[in-house]
Order: structure tokens, then sequence, then C-alpha cells
């Protein structure tokens, strides 16, 4: 890495040529048409002293072939686009036409020499194509090098960042070229994990240890900006290594895509995204069992519910991939439902057999969701709509119970209704010993389903339940707040210093619904082993770190990022649980379980919910949620009633 003062007076050197950089292209392309005739010429004169040993001098008959050999030189390179190729971006195709060029050139120029008996040494021809061939691509070269040189200087007037790139592998050496032509950046090594290729160089840049750098990474005046990590076939596993060692340097990491964009060459610099959070769980994502998947899609009429929700949406993405007969899109929101149909429809360009079909629609209102059964054939129903977002819901208990609990009931009795064969019921760890009223509407729906499920019924629909816990990424989720936090340099709140969660990817959350909808018999409750929870503070604090920032607190005053603790919010809960028991089984899936859990006789949830209906029509929150308590074993809110419409 160059020291600041190198770089001074290389910027020195490089002053007379800031004019050149400012002058109008047709200016610059005339310069190098007068630097590449001079080294024509210059050439030619070489060629002619080095094989008659002495310092040529030509007679008359011999300046026609200069004159000749400019006649013929410069219009081929003009031909070849020697003088189109912007030079601060020459590459190898830019040399491969300058030698292709120069080739064809001398050899005309060879031809005609002897046709026309100049008599000229057989030898000078390729004397001549040797020292135009470097001089030409050295020329070129050369403009590259200064002229990227002044970029650096202007860049580091604004602010140039320091890169290092982790991985000196494909994928690492293609961004660093990509980031050649980026002035605001600039590559000074890479990292990897290879010990055979560590001192070594790769484009001219030395591959380090991770350890030979930590001192380095260590220092608070380090001209470390970023490091960029190019490990896209690395394993969760190791790429949580690589960042749990790199978190305690408070350099910023951003990472490339995965092997399918590498596949597709999107090795650029917008590829190049924040740090995937998915990283951060410290185990390997779920994997899903292909036959499992298939089971109740491929080549059926399948309908989502809640579509265009950040588990809906995702579920549909995969559902397109395993080839449905048709998918049913039911939203209430207009705008989300807008959205999720066009981004579907870009996937279906290589799979015109599948048709989508948007909705508008509440799953409140039982004849029009059966209408959409019945008119579609729908075979199987993911049922993702819902409130979720437990402040808010704990703010409106009377629209939580209408959609959560009533939306599902009417959901489930339209499917009855249809002969729907598969009924899959999003739920949540909050259902379990619920200290808050979404948690309690989910538990209350779950129940409904186990309800129909074990009642002496005259339906053959499956009603199966699908249990976990926070979905990263989704919408209310922690993680895209503390991101826009940490991005606005606001304080990073965290409600309680000792909370912890369990995460999941959305992907993963998806296809966890897809196979634990095959696996269901009927009143299944399937939960994900998901690994160890993580602590929110924890979390906060890696974030804050891996953004390039330091945690600023009593110990480390100078810090950049504030964390402040603001106590638990309505309903919220330190631990979240995914079984009411200890009672599972395991599934044909080594990473899902069967939870046998208490079931409430229908007959006794019908009271419930009528009972319900009735403090519904009074607006009475405080009875709704005294009717909540008696109907789920372990309901223990933690904050008052406080419906902002019913109990003002």
């Amino acid at each position: 890495m160059y020291s600041k003062t190198y770089i001074h007076h290389e910027y020195n050197l490089l002053n007379p040529l800031v004019g050149i950089s400012n002058l109008a292209r047709v200016q610059k392309q005339f310069i190098i048409m007068l630097a590449d005739i001079f080294c024509v010429l210059f050439s030619i004169w070489l060629g002619f002293s080095l094989r008659l040993d002495e310092w040529h001098i030509f007679d008359a008959k011999q300046f026609l072939l200069l004159l000749i050999a400019l006649l013929v030189t410069i219009p081929i390179f003009i031909r070849f686009g020697l003088y189109k190729a912007v030079i601060r971006y020459v590459g190898v195709k830019a040399l491969w036409a300058v030698l292709q060029a120069v080739t064809i050139a001398v050899l005309i120029w060879g031809v005609i020499a002897i046709s026309f008996d100049f008599q000229i040494p057989r030898s000078v021809p390729l004397i001549i194509w040797l020292v135009l061939v470097m001089l030409i691509s050295g020329s070129r070269i050369l403009a590259r090098s200064f002229f990227i040189a002044l970029e650096n200087r202007a860049a580091k007037k604004t602010g140039q960042k320091n890169i290092y790139i982790y991985g000196a592998g494909k994928a690492g050496t293609q961004l660093a070229k990509a980031l050649e032509s980026d002035s605001n950046l600039q590559v000074i090594g890479f990292i990897d994990d290879d010990k055979t290729l560590h001192d070594k160089h790769v484009l001219g840049l030395k591959v380090n240890s991770f350890q030979s750098i930590k001192k380095q990474l260590g220092d608070k005046c380090t001209d470390i900006d970023e490091i960029l990590l190019a490990t896209p076939s690395a394993s969760h596993a190791h790429r949580s290594k690589i960042i749990r060692n790199l978190e305690p340097f408070s350099v910023q990491v951003r990472t490339l895509p995965g092997l399918s964009e590498l596949a597709q060459g999107k090795i650029n610099i917008d590829a190049v995204k924040e740090i995937d959070i998915a990283d951060l769980l410290g185990r390997e994502t779920v994997q899903p069992n292909k036959a499992l998947l298939n089971a109740n899609i491929k080549d059926k009429a399948v309908l989502v519910t809640g579509a265009g929700g950040s588990i809906g949406s995702e579920l549909c993405r995969q559902i397109i991939n395993l080839q449905p007969k048709r998918l049913v899109l039911l939203e209430l929101s207009e705008l989300a439902l807008y959205q999720i149909e066009k981004e579907l429809l870009g996937l279906l360009l290589d799979k015109q057999d599948i048709t989508i079909f948007p909705v508008l629609g509440s799953v409140v209102d039982q004849k029009r969701v059966e209408r959409v059964c019945n008119s579609f054939g729908i075979q199987t129903i993911y049922h993702a709509a819902a409130y979720k977002h437990v402040p808010m819901v704990e703010k409106n208990i009377s629209a939580g119970i209408q959609n959560n609990i009533f939306g599902t009931l009417h959901c489930a009795k339209a499917a009855i209704a249809a002969k729907v064969e598969t009924f899959v019921l999003i739920s949540t760890d909050k259902a379990v010993r619920p200290t808050n009223t979404m948690g309690a509407t989910k538990r209350f729906a779950e129940l409904i389903l186990q309800g129909l499920s074990h009642t002496d019924k005259q339906h053959n629909t499956r009603f199966t339940m699908v249990r976990f816990g926070n979905v990263l990424g989704s919408s209310g989720s922690v993680i895209p707040l503390f991101k826009e936090q940490i991005r606005n340099g606001d304080v990073v709140t965290v409600t309680d210093p000792e909370i912890i969660r369990y995460f999941m990817t959305i992907p993963e959350a998806s296809q966890l619904v897809i196979q634990a909808g095959a696996m269901g018999k009927g009143g299944d409750v399937f939960v994900l082993d998901m690994g160890g929870a993580i602590k929110i503070l924890d979390l906060a604090k890696r974030m804050i770190r891996l953004s390039g920032y330091e945690v600023k607190n009593k110990d480390n005053p100078d810090g950049d990022i504030e964390i402040a603790i603001t106590g638990l919010r309505p309903g919220e809960k330190l631990y979240e649980e995914l079984l009411i028991g200890d009672d599972v089984s395991k599934t044909d899936h080594q990473r899902i379980m069967r939870a046998q859990e208490e079931v409430i006789p229908w007959v006794n949830l019908d009271d419930f919910m009528g009972e319900m209906k009735i403090a519904l029509r009074a607006e009475n929150g405080a009875e709704l949620r005294i009717i909540l308590q008696k109907a789920i074993g372990g309901f223990e809110p933690q904050c008052e009633v406080v419906d902002i419409l019913y109990d003002r």
C-alpha cells in the first residue's frame, strides 16, 4: 500500500497530464494518432539500425518507405478501432486489436517494400513488428496507468475508499477487474484462507492471510475502509466464521451474491450488496426435500392468501418454480397484489404453461374465498394472510381477531365447501404461551384447524399448521429497522438487553410451509429445528461493526452509533418458544418436527367464537381479551387493553 508521502510526489509527477485528461475526445484521439505516427517512424528507423548494426540514415528512396508505412498503418489502426477505445479502460481485447492491426500493417508494408525492390533486409519487417507491438501496446498501457492515477488522485480528494477483497478466486478476481473502472474504490489487496496463495500476487495485488492483516485492521488509523466478501461458493457456516473474524474490527463488510448470479456473469460493482444477515445465523440453511416440495403443488391449482406479504410473496416465488397448474393470488392490498403479480409474470417467461390469477379480496369474506376455490378448482391453500405486528395488533384488538381468527375460520370453511385437498396455516412461535393479542389470535387459529380436523367431520380437507420464529427481512422484522437506523446514523433501539429470538430466512420459512403441507395428516403442528436463539443486543452490535462503525458506549465514548434500551413493547416477551409441550415426533424431514398438543373440542371453540361475535358487535375490547384468556391456556397478557378505537 502506498504511503501518503509517495502519493503526494506521485501527484506532482502527474500534474502535467491533468490538462491532457481534460481535453475533448477528438483532441485526445489526435494526440494518440501523433504518438502512433512517431512510434511507426521510430520502429522503422530502429529496425534498420539494429539489423545493420549502425545508426541508420535514410536516403531519399527510403524516405518514401516511411511515407508508405504511414499511409498503410494509420488507416489500418483506424479500421481496427484503435482510436475508439477509451484509454483508461484498455483491456485484453484492445491489446489483441493492437496485435492484429500491427501484424497486418507490417505485413502489407513488408510486401510492398520487397515487391518494389526497396532493397531492405528480409529480417527488418520482423524487427519492426516486434518493436511496434511493444511501442503501440506499451504506450496505451502506460497512458491507462496515468489516467487511472489521475482519477485516483481526484478520488482521494473526495474520499476514495481502500478495499480488500476476501477471496482471491474467480469471483474475487472478476470483482477486482470490475472495480478498476470505479474511481471511488481502490482495491489494495486480497485476503484468502488458502495457504498456497499467501504472499503471492494476483492481478498485481498481494494475497494476504487473515492473520497477517489483523494488526492493520485493528489500528484505529488504518487505511482499510471496506472488505468485500467474494466467496459465493462458501457454506453459510464458513461465511459466518469469516464474518465473526471481521466483526471486532469495525470495518464495513459487503458481499457478492451467490453462485447463480456468478453463473449469469453478474460480477460487477452493482452486484455487491450489504452483508447477508443470514450469514450471522451461525448455521446452515435447512435444505428442502424435493419430493415433499412437489407433493401438493406440481400440476395442481394453488391458492395463496396474503400473497403480497413477506411470506406470501416468497411462497408464490417458490410455488412458481415447482410447476403448479395455476396459481391464484388473494390479497387485500391492491398495490401489493399488483407488485407480486408483476414480479411473478417476469418469472414466467420460460413457463408458459402456468397461469396466474390475481384476486382482490379479504379472507374474512367467506363467500368470495369459496367462489375463488370453486372457480379455479383449488386443491391446495397456503393461508398466509394475517395481521402479525405485535404492537399494532395490541392497539387494534378487534381487527386482529376479525382477520386472524375469523379470517382463518372463513377460509377453512370455504376450503371444506369447495373440497380443497390441503389447507396449510402459517403460524408463529408467538402462539406458544402467548403474551400478546397477536400470538393469542394465531393460537386460536391453530385451535380452529385442529378442531375441524378432530371433530366428527364430513370432509376430506387436511388441515396443517406450520410454526416458526422470526423471519429475516420480513415486514416488521427487527433487521430492516436496524439497517435503517445504522444507515441514517441514528441510535439503534433494542427493547431489552436480554431479549432473544430464533431466526430463519424467508426462503427457509416458505419451503417449510410447503413441505409441512405434504406431511400433514390432519390437525398437525409442525416446527423447524432453528438452531440456537440469538440475543438481539449482540445482533445489533454485530450489524453496527460490520457496517464499518464502532458502538458508542461508556467504554468507548468516541464510538459512532449508540444502542438505546427502550423497554419491552406491549405484549412482547423476552423468550419465544416453538413448542407448548415436550411431546414431539420425527417426520420425513430431519429438521422438521411434529408437535402433539392439546386440542379443544369444536363445540367449545364454537361457543367462544359466538361470544367473540357478540363482543365485536358491542365494540368491547376488554371482553374480547377475557374470552381469549378463557379459550387459550397460558395466555398471560403483559399490558392493559389498548384498542385505540373501542377503548377510549
